[in-house]
């Protein structure tokens, strides 16, 4: 596997630095957050995101990310964009700069539940993906729908839904434990399994549900938080183990968005613990 990290989780450095930082760490490759943002002081995951190509302006940006990419000896593990499917003319700038800087693939977003009927939205994501892959197909790239609660496709099952069909080299899924811990959760054996050839990247991340509060009726109000990789809910070992059984071997992206340690020290640490986890499920495999 090789192992990058996705910008959104990087806010404090500029482009330069996080490639910088990365390469020195021993990280493979980065995957470019891509949205305009609003500003914020101090930066955030969100706003005000220092390591953030703006959408706005994208093409101009991409002789110098492409630059900066490779003189830090990192591959473009994606493009992570926020383009809803919907969207096509932006979807359509994302495919083309995904191409020119040999990103290969690049994620376009998916609608949000209750921002229509469920099944009407399905229906008009499937077309949107359709036109897509096929867009996808002429920049020879592959357009990926992530795992993702609070939307239409939280889990593998709804993925197979939605793209079932549509050639798996244009039209592929991001696969996210730490998503699917708060909505959508399937056993991953079974979710890579179901996916078949349109598994087409990972992300993990990790999280923790807490007690937060009290409902009206006088019983707990749970939430979920972003937890550490190390000390979340979700057994990154196991993950990586399935991952390894399915013969899965491409970019595992991390987005952690813990803020317990430093930015420096949480990044590094992420990489030593999933080299870690993935060195003691190879010998696993071996001695069986």
């Amino acid at each position: 596997m090789r192992w990058s990290v996705f910008t959104a989780s990087t806010p404090d450095w500029t482009p330069e630095e996080t490639v910088g930082q990365l390469a020195a760490q021993g990280w493979d490759g980065v995957e470019w957050r891509v949205t305009d943002q609003e500003p914020a002081r101090p930066p955030g995951f969100w706003a005000g995101n220092r390591a953030t190509v703006p959408l706005t302006g994208l093409e101009g940006e991409l002789t110098r990310i492409a630059t900066i990419t490779r003189e830090a000896g990192l591959a473009l593990s994606g493009l992570g964009a926020y383009v809803p499917a919907a969207d096509h003319g932006n979807v359509e700038r994302v495919l083309a700069a995904a191409a020119a800087l040999g990103a290969e693939r690049v994620r376009v977003t998916m609608p949000q539940l209750g921002s229509g009927d469920y099944r009407e939205l399905m229906a008009g994501t499937r077309r949107d993906l359709a036109w897509i892959a096929g867009r996808a197909a002429e920049h020879g790239v592959t357009a990926l729908v992530e795992l993702h609660h609070g939307t239409i496709v939280a889990s593998a099952s709804a993925a197979m839904r939605l793209l079932d069909g549509l050639p798996p080299e244009h039209a592929g899924v991001i696969h996210d434990i730490g998503n699917l811990t708060i909505e959508g959760f399937e056993d991953p054996l079974a979710g890579f399994q179901l996916l078949g050839p349109y598994l087409a990247h990972v992300h993990v991340k990790n999280v923790a549900w807490r007690v937060s509060g009290t409902r009206d009726d006088g019983g707990p109000r749970w939430s979920a938080e972003w937890a550490p990789l190390r000390e979340g809910q979700a057994d990154l070992a196991a993950y990586l183990g399935a991952l390894r059984r399915v013969g899965y071997d491409g970019w595992v992206t991390v987005e952690d968005f813990s803020t317990a340690v430093p930015l420096a020290q949480r990044t590094r640490d992420n990489l030593a613990y999933l080299r870690e986890l993935d060195l003691r499920v190879r010998a696993e495999k071996a001695g069986r």
